[in-house]
C-alpha cells in the first residue's frame, strides 16, 4: 500500500535532522519504518531562514528511497517547482499566498505525474481553497507562522483545532480523499489527539525527534501511532 493511503502518516521534517549527517540519519528513518520525508524548502524571503539548498536535496533524493514530500515557502515559486520536479519529489506544495494561479500551479504539477497540494498560513482562511479543494491531493495547515519556528515565544495558534476541524468537514461533505498535513511545533499529544482521523499526514520536528537519540524517538512516535490507529 502506498505511503499516502496509511493513516496518521509520519513524515519527519529534513531540516530538524542533523545535517551534517544527513544520509546516515536518512538511513535511520529508514530502519525504523518510516517512508516520507518532509523537505522544506526556504527562500530567506517568503520565510526568514533558508536552512537547505536544492544541491543537497538532489544528492540526497539519490540516496533514498523515501518519499519526498517537499513543502516550498517561497516568494518566487516557479524557479523551484521546475528544479524539484526535475529532482523527482512525490509530493510538493506550496503556499496559497505567493501563488497567483493556485488552479494553474496545481495543474502543472499534477501534469509532472506529482501529488500536488497547497500550504495555508496560520490566519490564511479556508475559503482560499473553495474552488480548489477537488484537485489538492493534501492540505497543509502551519499551526506556527512559517519560518519563526526559533522565536521563543511563538507557540500554535490557539485556533489550530478549530481550523482543523473545519478544513475536515469540508473534505468529508465533499467526499473527497483529500489528505489534511499539519505542520508547526507538532507534537505527541496532537498525534494523540488528532491522529485518530481528523488530519492524516504529521510533520515532526525537534518536538518529536532528538537528533542524538534519533531512532529511540522514532520508536516512540512509531508506538504512538499504532496505538492511535487502532
Amino acid at each position: 500500500m502506498s505511503v499516502w493511503n496509511e493513516k496518521c502518516i509520519i513524515s519527519p521534517s529534513l531540516i530538524c535532522l542533523d545535517m551534517c549527517n544527513l544520509e546516515s540519519q536518512v538511513r535511520i528513518l529508514e530502519d525504523n519504518g518510516i517512508k516520507a520525508l518532509h523537505v522544506d524548502i526556504l527562500d530567506g524571503h517568503f520565510s526568514p531562514s533558508m536552512p537547505l539548498g536544492l544541491d543537497t536535496v538532489r544528492q540526497l533524493r539519490a540516496k533514498t528511497n523515501l518519499e519526498f514530500d517537499c513543502h516550498i515557502m517561497v516568494t518566487e515559486q516557479d524557479y523551484f517547482v521546475n528544479e524539484l520536479l526535475d529532482i523527482g519529489v512525490q509530493q510538493l506544495i506550496f503556499h496559497a499566498e505567493t501563488q497567483p494561479h493556485i488552479d494553474g500551479m496545481l495543474n502543472r504539477i499534477h501534469a509532472a505525474g506529482v501529488r500536488a497540494g497547497v500550504a495555508l498560513k496560520p490566519a490564511t482562511p479556508l475559503s482560499t481553497l473553495d474552488y480548489v479543494l477537488e484537485k489538492c491531493d493534501s492540505v497543509l495547515l502551519m499551526l506556527i507562522n512559517p519560518g519563526y519556528a526559533f522565536v521563543k515565544g511563538e507557540k500554535q495558534v490557539s485556533y489550530a483545532e478549530r481550523k482543523i476541524s473545519e478544513l475536515r468537514r469540508m473534505i468529508d461533505s465533499r467526499g473527497l480523499n483529500t489528505k489534511i498535513e499539519l505542520d508547526g511545533r507538532i507534537s505527541p499529544k496532537n498525534i494523540q489527539d488528532w491522529g485518530g482521523g481528523l488530519a492524516d499526514i504529521y510533520v515532526t520536528g525537534s518536538t518529536c525527534l532528538k537528533r542524538d537519540d534519533l531512532s529511540g524517538s522514532l520508536k516512540e512516535l512509531n508506538s504512538l501511532r499504532e496505538r492511535v490507529i487502532k
